[in-house]
């Protein structure tokens, strides 16, 4: 089987990953010279502690499988099992972290309540005032920077797999065995399936395929310092991010949104605290949540000097030098509770899209899934 695949983030990577594994021949479109969007403007982390219950669990719990399998054989991964901690500071902080461990599925996403000394003996640079933390120990990440570069080099020696960089897919057209797109140089690319992976690209082609798409584009601002100096050895998240991820849903955070006003600024950027140490020693740390369009072509102050304090507030010490700042935008369903939008959209076409912040950690497994719907 010849299966073409348009775009060359990491959902896209990741159904190039399975079709070539199945013994398949893959070629591989991108409109860029490699993949410069969301899959590469984010935290890195396969992130088990926050999902809904049900499918997107298990989709993350088969993904971050996936994830360690393809790292053992793809060193430039960087994956590593480093799972994350949420310190707590107040009695409203606590008691979500408590209904969070009562969950039925606690168990499977690692979820411990520890002390401030056991968290200072598991991550020494939380050196900071808190009383508690929640430890996720099924987390994990991988170098966003670098992932999809790592997976092209595997792919590549894989003798089935081409790829073709700076070709923006214009047309599906008519294959004469098959299902084919033509790109912006004319060229006309036949295979027996077409999976089309574009990420926050909603409009033109895929506007045209299915013009009633059930997917909205979402931006955030993130940052990364110089080396840390030591190792940060957990991700971490603030409490605010029991506001936004659905597995904190409880009386516990109705009783944390009505007693524990967010910050000003956090409020008003829709922000949470989440932060990674990369392979370099700095730290990635992010982010806020822009849904209204258009969006802000710059980007403003205040989320990262709150971010700042919060992060120093936890460090118990000056942050090193800010060296990057920048904007990202994602796809993601309008109905949150849906994983990814996958619909079939002209004889043998797929669109699969929309995972919003899951992309990172769950895409193999949602490549996975095409693979197997598909029958590749």
């Amino acid at each position: 089987m010849r299966v073409i695949v348009v775009g060359a983030g990491v959902v896209g990577t990741m159904h190039a990953w399975h079709a070539v594994e199945r013994g398949h021949e893959v070629v591989h479109i991108e409109r860029e010279s490699e993949a410069r969007g969301a899959s590469l403007r984010n935290f890195g982390q396969i992130w088990i502690s926050g999902r809904a219950g049900g499918e997107e669990l298990d989709t993350a719990l088969r993904a971050r499988e996936l994830w360690e399998g393809i790292g053992k054989r793809v060193p430039g991964l960087g994956f590593r099992a480093n799972g994350s901690l949420t310190p707590l500071r107040t009695d409203l902080e606590l008691a979500v972290a408590e209904a969070a461990l009562a969950r039925e599925d606690a168990a499977a996403r690692g979820y411990k309540l520890l002390t401030a000394d056991e968290t200072r003996a598991l991550n020494p640079a939380l050196r900071g005032d808190f009383r508690a933390a929640l430890w996720c120990e099924r987390d994990a990440a991988v170098e966003p920077r670098t992932a999809q570069l790592a997976l092209k080099a595997e792919l590549l020696a894989s003798g089935r797999y081409t790829f073709l960089g700076g070709r923006e897919v214009r047309e599906v057209v008519e294959g004469a065995h098959g299902s084919a797109v033509r790109d912006d140089h004319g060229d006309v690319h036949t295979g027996d399936t077409v999976v089309l992976c574009t990420g926050a690209w909603l409009g033109g082609l895929v506007r045209e395929l299915a013009p009633e798409l059930p997917v909205r584009r979402v931006r955030l601002q993130m940052m990364q310092t110089a080396p840390l100096g030591e190792p940060l050895t957990t991700s971490i998240a603030d409490a605010d991010s029991f506001r936004y991820y659905p597995a904190y849903a409880s009386e516990a955070l109705d009783a944390l949104n009505g007693g524990q006003a967010q910050e000003a600024t956090a409020a008003a950027h829709k922000m949470q605290l989440l932060m990674v140490q990369r392979a370099d020693g700095g730290l990635t740390i992010g982010d806020t949540h822009e849904y209204e369009h258009p969006f802000a072509f710059d980007v403003l102050e205040e989320p990262y000097e709150h971010l700042v304090g919060v992060v120093e507030s936890f460090l118990g010490r000056p942050l090193p030098k800010i060296q990057r700042r920048w904007a990202g935008v994602y796809a993601q369903c309008t109905d949150t509770s849906r994983v990814v939008h996958r619909q079939q959209v002209r004889d043998r076409v797929w669109l699969v899209t929309g995972p919003g912040g899951r992309g990172m950690t769950c895409s193999p497994a949602i490549a996975e899934q095409t693979a197997n719907e598909l029958d590749w």
